[in-house]
């Protein structure tokens, strides 16, 4: 059975000791070298340091959510007036898609958060040949109508069927938009 050597062992335990000194040390230099700092010549006291960049990291917080609620704002999204985590303006988008003979009548229906649907609606149906005719859009309160009048068929040089294939992308597309 070996005895362990009561020196070594003291050994062992102020080398690692030292060890972690030396890394925190490291880690606080590390923290203080990303906080911005007025030119000074004097060393700050360690827990100085760590006040400062606690502070920098509240500053930069606050900052943060400025910049969020004037994206929002510039969105047109609103902060909701609870605690429920739901938006003025956050809405599940909605088609409808009539055929009327060589016509077809398109009403998307989505937030105020949703308006690249509707350049998306207009992209599918130039890509599928179908001429725009007419489209507008009305708003009332956090809601968006998109009403769009396409030519379809023999003159806009859609084969048969066009109109089906439009309704089935337009659909699933609304479909793969609402899901996130």
């Amino acid at each position: 059975m070996e005895q362990n050597n009561p020196s070594s062992s003291r050994t062992d335990r102020k080398t690692i000791e030292k060890n972690r000194r030396n890394h925190l040390k490291s880690l606080y230099s590390k923290l203080h070298s990303l906080v911005p700092h007025p030119p000074s010549r004097e060393a700050m006291p360690l827990p100085d340091q760590l006040e400062e960049a606690a502070n920098y990291i509240k500053k930069l917080e606050e900052e943060l959510e400025k910049m969020k609620e004037k994206k929002d704002s510039l969105m047109g999204v609103e902060k909701p007036n609870n605690a429920t985590t739901t938006s003025v303006g956050l809405r599940s988008p909605q088609i409808e898609i009539h055929e009327k003979g060589s016509a077809l009548e398109v009403v998307l229906i989505t937030g105020l958060d949703c308006q690249f649907m509707f350049n998306e609606t207009i992209r599918v149906l130039h890509e599928e040949g179908a001429e725009v005719v007419n489209a507008n859009f009305s708003v009332v309160d956090d809601t968006v109508f998109h009403t769009i009048h396409s030519k379809v068929g023999e003159s806009s040089g859609m084969e048969c069927g066009g109109a089906s294939r439009i309704t089935q992308r337009l659909k699933k597309f609304v479909y793969d938009a609402s899901s996130f």
